[in-house]
């Protein structure tokens, strides 16, 4: 399987261009906000979503000065949702490197994170179309309420499968969802595309967080850049354990452990945990789901033209579908 450089290989030059506006964006004569931000931007991160804006963008007519205006602030938002997690999870590294909250504290983290939202609201700016504004704007919206559910369900087994999927679809699938869609409007394409790549993202998404919650439980701390079993001590209950706890053996084991986890704050060791995890049905049933929402993202983009950037959409899915990192 082709990893993401190969898929970028084609946008290269385009893909620098947004990271050289990434980080003018974040520039700024203020000394700490200037390090800490710089600090999150360096840290890297696989650019999913600029990278889905330039490629919808090719479904109409395609100009990176106008293409840029909207795949940097959907990244700037990201990384702003992603420093105020770690003030909320209490996390040291991600990526490998030292979070703003570790290198710094938590307050200075959260005005980071402030920071760098409101300079993804003014880059937008430049594109004067109210419903791209509008669709932001709401998606903004639904990701907050996302964060909270996910706060109002820690260590909460009796949550459904179902409260799990419009979870996540707040918190992680909305933004790549747009990312794709905006990518598109900024470049005049026809709704109906704007549409089909919208449902393209929404699906690629969802399975993005249903893989990334597998590689919590399954991945070594060297491929996840922190240490596995990091949703559990949060008390984030994710698909494969609520698919474990659905095994009428095994509920009492999870249930026993989970309650142990939370009474201790998170802070003790979770390998007999990830064990209990690792030995289920519940592993191999989210990746299932997590393939399906894979076959629904591509089936999606069966009536764009075939042109090249239809094949690297179809590329980076399967790449999503299928990552370890």
């Amino acid at each position: 399987m082709k990893n993401l450089l190969d898929i970028y290989a084609r946008k290269k030059k385009d893909i620098a261009a947004i990271e050289k506006e990434l980080e003018e964006s974040v520039y700024t004569d203020h000394a700490m906000l200037k390090e800490t931000s710089l600090h999150l931007l360096k840290a890297g991160g696989k650019r999913i979503r600029p990278v889905f804006v330039l490629l919808s963008g090719e479904f109409g007519h395609y100009q990176l000065q106008t293409m840029k205006h909207v795949a940097v602030p959907l990244e700037l938002i990201h990384m702003a949702t992603l420093v105020h997690d770690d003030v909320i999870d209490d996390a040291d590294t991600r990526r490998g490197q030292l979070t703003v909250r570790s290198k710094w504290d938590n307050r200075i983290a959260m005005y980071t994170g402030d920071y760098i939202f409101a300079k993804a609201l003014g880059v937008i700016t430049q594109i004067h179309k109210p419903a791209v504004h509008q669709i932001m704007s709401k998606a903004i919206v639904e990701m907050s309420i996302g964060e909270m559910e996910q706060i109002r369900f820690f260590f909460n087994a009796e949550q459904t499968i179902r409260d799990y999927l419009l979870r996540i679809r707040r918190k992680t699938a909305l933004l790549i969802a747009i990312s794709c869609q905006l990518g598109a409007m900024a470049a005049d394409a026809p709704d109906w595309v704007s549409n089909k790549l919208y449902s393209f993202g929404y699906n690629v998404g969802m399975c993005f967080q249903i893989r990334d919650d597998i590689l919590d439980l399954i991945g070594t701390e060297k491929q996840l850049g922190k240490p596995p079993g990091n949703d559990v001590k949060q008390g984030n209950i994710t698909l494969p354990v609520l698919f474990a706890m659905q095994n009428p053996e095994l509920k009492p084991l999870i249930l026993s452990e989970l309650d142990r986890i939370h009474k201790l704050d998170g802070q003790t060791d979770v390998s007999r945990f990830l064990d209990i995890i690792r030995n289920s049905e519940g592993i191999d049933r989210a990746d299932a789901l997590s393939q399906k929402y894979i076959d629904k993202a591509i089936a999606a983009l069966d009536q764009l033209p075939d042109k090249q950037a239809k094949k690297d959409l179809i590329e980076v899915a399967y790449f999503i579908g299928n990552r370890s990192y």
